[in-house]
């Protein structure tokens, strides 16, 4: 019989620029720290499993992590998803309680980046990302464009010539983004830009994309701890956030058969994780009342409101030019900054969302704080491809 989930702690450090972060060890441990301190102060010994999510590390970079706090001798495992895998460590904590496998599980994320664009790391064999390089260079061509860039600068260019969206529309999204980011004390940029800054930034893309509309490199360390309902009563710990719904999808024929570099990066795992999480849930987009999204670009967050219903297909830019992804609109999208604010530590970045909406749905997140906030959708995409969609609802516990 299936349990319910309670996220009973959630921590992470203030993300930093490659090169002035501390060691992936000492983040990690500290935003466990953290994380045991959020619920109660948990004993570590009562940690049952471990999910351990990152990407640029050499094998049991998690168990090193982990020993910083203590050795246990529980089941360690080290989740690498591409962008999406804070959110898988989460998925597979979750379905441990929620199989009665565990009572209490924790799911760590981190990352140690190198300043730049991202690039292959083992040169030597068959890239994962082959076919979505080849798609890539059919749809848009071949340039010095970095490829990430071109799969999510395509998406969007692919976006603008469908449905007329203006470039000013992406420019709107990351001048909120930076909004929002000015009240996050943990986000790695704070300063306020307008959208004339941002069009005015350098070009990476013209007509399509400049500096400010991508996010950047960065190093963290986030975590979450879940449990049961049983194991958080017999322990005192906080019932108040539930994940209520949530899903895994890969890539699906269409990601390369449909010729649409929207479908490349992502669109059909994103729209096919909603629709089953609105299913698991019992409602529908126009319940949420705060959204933490996958904008890695501008872009992608512009295509992201369309993948989870937040509006119709084609009908984004209104959404933007109404502030209806925005404080007093119809759901805050990123309070936090979002990655282009907040930063992008691959393997962090889907705990740093959980750790935000959780905030979001206790009331504790202080000039953030989206009023009333009672159900928030987390949405995490990592190409190659996964993607998580959760959904987490206020108790009243």
């Amino acid at each position: 019989m299936k349990q319910d989930v309670y996220v009973a702690g959630v921590g992470m450090v203030p993300f930093a620029k490659p090169g002035a972060s501390e060691p992936y060890p000492v983040m990690a441990a500290k935003a466990l720290r953290a994380a045991l301190a959020d619920a109660g102060n948990l004993d570590y010994a009562r940690i049952q499993q471990a999910y351990v999510g990152y990407v640029y590390g050499d094998s049991t970079a998690g168990q090193r992590a982990l020993y910083e706090v203590g050795m246990t001798g529980i089941p360690v495992v080290n989740v690498n998803n591409n962008c999406s895998t804070g959110s898988s460590a989460l998925f597979l904590a979750r379905q441990a309680v929620m199989s009665g496998a565990a009572d209490c599980v924790l799911a760590l994320g981190f990352e140690e980046m190198k300043p730049g664009a991202l690039g292959t790391v083992f040169a030597d064999r068959p890239s994962p990302f082959e076919r979505f390089d080849e798609a890539t260079d059919e749809l848009v061509g071949r340039g010095d464009i970095p490829l990430a860039l071109r799969y999510f600068g395509g998406a969007g260019l692919a976006h603008m010539e469908e449905f007329g969206t203006p470039m000013s529309t992406f420019a709107k999204i990351r001048a909120k983004a930076s909004r929002h980011a000015a009240n996050n004390p943990v986000a790695l940029f704070r300063k306020v830009v307008t959208e004339e800054e941002v069009m005015a930034a350098p070009v990476m893309w013209p007509g399509v994309m400049t500096r400010l509309m991508a996010c950047p490199p960065t190093c963290g360390a986030a975590a979450a701890i879940v449990c049961s309902e049983t194991f958080a009563k017999r322990h005192g710990l906080s019932t108040a956030v539930r994940i209520r719904a949530q899903a895994m999808t890969t890539d699906f024929p269409e990601t390369f058969a449909a010729r649409d570099m929207r479908e490349v990066v992502g669109y059909g795992m994103a729209e096919a994780a909603a629709r089953q999480v609105y299913a698991e849930a019992g409602l529908g987009p126009e319940d949420l009342d705060v959204v933490e999204l996958h904008d890695c670009f501008a872009h992608n967050e512009l295509l992201s409101y369309e993948a989870l219903g937040l509006c119709e297909r084609g009908g984004a830019q209104k959404f933007v030019e109404d502030g209806d992804n925005t404080y007093g609109g119809r759901v805050v999208t990123n309070p936090s900054g979002g990655l282009l604010s907040k930063g992008h530590p691959l393997g962090a970045t889907g705990l740093a969302q959980c750790t935000e909406l959780v905030q979001q749905l206790r009331g504790t997140a202080a000039e953030r704080q989206v009023e009333g906030a009672r159900i928030a959708l987390q949405h995490n995409l990592g190409l190659g491809g996964a993607c998580v969609v959760t959904v987490y609802e206020r108790t009243g516990a």
